[in-house]
């Protein structure tokens, strides 16, 4: 038969270990770090024996995150930004051929457009010529130097980069157009190579700081910028102001001192937005 109920003096009945996250579940496996009960759905391997999650999530805020030698956080796999660039390159230029040219024709930049259409001066820096050759190469070279300076600089330095030295192109082609009575003034400059001239750049500041060679980085930049003397349609202007744009904001970044890297880096962004707005305003107004 079996045992009746225990009287006062019998053992006293055992608690039976449920996890504390789902209560309706029990469990014999306890944490090997605070002891709590854990449900199969609630265990995770270690070293020895197993953790509950809420000890691996504690323990993961006390284990500091890896960074570059510029303080971006390591990230395993690829560039995320570096393939969004060329994804939107890619799009625009199909909705180019497919609109004839309508898509273009709203996005372009002129300098006789962007006093009243600002946007212009960005947006030129997506669209491409109908010929396959220069977005294939503008894209080859940003997917290149996308993969080296993207995990460097992290993907908010590195997309600010990209911009700016996109704007930064589509600036020295006003700067540089004369004015209402040049041909210049009414002419189209399209394409991504004023930010890829500035990934270029910004290459070479990087490279130094890392203790390698930037000759061949040089020589690159030399040969692709006397091309736009050589080959007509060519904006050599706007490789000419990413260049130099991207040179010192390379510097800005991989130069900065460790406790103060945020605020250079950002700084000096901020400080190039501002340059290059103050040199639009000043350029239509002296026209």
């Amino acid at each position: 038969m079996p045992p009746g109920p225990q009287g006062p003096g019998g053992p006293a009945p055992t608690e039976v270990p449920v996890c504390p996250r789902h209560p309706d579940r029990v469990s014999y496996v306890r944490c090997q770090r605070c002891g709590r009960p854990a449900c199969p759905e609630c265990q995770r391997p270690a070293a020895v024996g197993i953790q509950c999650v809420d000890c691996v999530r504690e323990g993961k805020k006390n284990v500091p995150t890896p960074r570059t030698a510029y303080g971006a956080t390591v990230r395993s796999g690829r560039p995320v930004v570096t393939l969004t660039l060329i994804g939107i390159c890619a799009v625009s230029w199909i909705l180019q051929l497919v609109t004839n040219g309508s898509w273009t024709d709203r996005w372009l930049y002129a300098p006789v457009l962007g006093q009243d259409e600002p946007w212009r001066l960005l947006t030129t820096t997506f669209l491409h010529s109908t010929s396959p050759l220069h977005i294939l190469f503008n894209m080859y070279a940003l997917w290149v130097m996308g993969q080296f300076l993207e995990p460097l600089l992290g993907r908010a330095r590195f997309l600010t980069l990209y911009l700016l030295t996109g704007l930064a192109g589509s600036v020295g082609v006003l700067l540089l157009a004369g004015g209402p009575s040049h041909q210049a003034w009414y002419t189209a400059a399209i394409g991504a190579s004023g930010a890829v001239f500035g990934l270029f750049g910004a290459a070479i500041p990087v490279l130094r700081q890392r203790g390698l060679q930037a000759t061949q980085m040089v020589g690159l930049i030399v040969v692709n910028f006397a091309l736009g003397f050589f080959i007509a349609n060519i904006a050599w202007q706007a490789h000419l102001a990413g260049g130099i744009a991207g040179f010192a904001l390379g510097a800005a970044f991989a130069y900065a001192p460790r406790e103060r890297r945020a605020l250079v880096g950002w700084g000096a962004s901020a400080l190039l937005l501002v340059l290059l707005v103050v040199l639009c305003v000043l350029k239509y107004a002296s026209v």
